[in-house]
């Protein structure tokens, strides 16, 4: 049997192949590079390169192997953009998934485990994020997220197909072994851009916003690193494995840390003085976002190994370090 995984060239689909592959799992990646990197994907992996919305393409992908399960991660995820385009958002997030759960439906795979995300939550009442706070999404891409998972609710209900969705919260770092990192074009996570400033790609660092309700002003995010949200989908498949009911889940580290906070910490893990500048506000950015990662942890026995962010800004400092041009595809 074969486990499918959409958007397996990405940033957190790749590390969640390579992860698959290396516990002895056979892996089909579908992507259309759009965002994604060939050179990301084990070679371990048979790869189609080709968009879920068409659903003639994901047919013949699921006709030509044994898929026992999906693992799902291609969808559009700049909150910024999605304000900005939100019809790119449902286009390629809500009738990508569409097409995706259609042919699960049609061929007769009945398990799931989806890449969710914090946003959502939207502006929550209370920190740290239980799964059973009020879902009030901010940006569109939150939106089509949480859209998504209602659709795998009620196709559970309607077709048996059970679902985890991870709801995770700031994934960085990079593989242990510096084979695959984090490589977006335009970049638009805190830490590779942070990075960009040693590496001389930029001058400074900027800021968005510096009068949140903060100690410091700046947002405060949670972290985790990308080998930790790896582990967790592979514990996500295991659950339904085994035949459990379908469920959601936080994942991230329960600390949080302000946009200055993790400047300073990559100052001490580059030796570079990083200057900062602060800009406006970026639309959709709630102030504060950190996890209840309890739920994750009882019932999936998942244990993050990398729990210091300074760790995890060295492990990301050494891909950019001997990467400084990602990829290069």
């Amino acid at each position: 049997m074969t486990i499918l995984v959409t958007g397996g060239a990405g940033y957190i689909g790749s590390h969640t192949v390579a992860e698959l592959i290396s516990r002895g799992e056979n892996v089909v990646v579908v992507d259309n590079l759009v965002t994604g990197h060939r050179s990301a994907v084990s070679a371990a992996a048979r790869f189609y390169e080709g968009d879920i919305r068409d659903a003639s393409f994901l047919n013949r992908v699921f006709a030509e192997n044994e898929i026992e399960a999906v693992i799902h991660f291609a969808a559009s995820s700049l909150v910024g953009e999605s304000v900005s385009n939100p019809l790119k958002y449902y286009d390629n997030n809500l009738l990508g998934t569409f097409s995706l759960v259609s042919a699960m439906a049609g061929h007769g795979v009945n398990k799931i485990v989806f890449s969710s995300t914090a946003a959502t939550y939207g502006e929550p009442e209370r920190v740290p994020i239980e799964e059973t706070a009020p879902t009030r999404p901010e940006s569109p891409y939150g939106e089509t997220k949480l859209a998504m998972e209602n659709l795998f609710r009620w196709c559970d209900q309607a077709y048996g197909i059970k679902f985890v969705s991870l709801r995770y919260f700031n994934a960085c770092g990079a593989h242990p072994d510096g084979t695959i990192g984090e490589d977006h074009t335009p970049e638009s996570h805190l830490i590779p851009i942070i990075l960009q400033v040693p590496l001389g790609q930029r001058e400074q660092i900027g800021i968005f916003g510096d009068d949140y309700r903060t100690e410091d002003g700046t947002c405060i995010r949670d972290y985790i690193h990308v080998m930790d949200l790896a582990d967790a989908h592979l514990l996500a498949l295991a659950y339904l494995r085994a035949g459990n009911s379908s469920d959601i889940f936080n994942l991230g580290s329960g600390t949080g840390f302000s946009v200055k906070q993790v400047i300073e910490l990559a100052r001490e893990v580059t030796g570079h003085p990083i200057p900062a500048a602060v800009s406006p506000r970026r639309a959709g950015d709630p102030a504060v976002l950190i996890a209840s990662s309890g739920k994750a942890q009882q019932v999936l026995e998942w244990k993050p190994r990398y729990n210091d962010l300074k760790t995890i800004i060295e492990t990301a400092w050494n891909w950019h370090k001997e990467h400084p041009q990602g990829y290069g595809d």
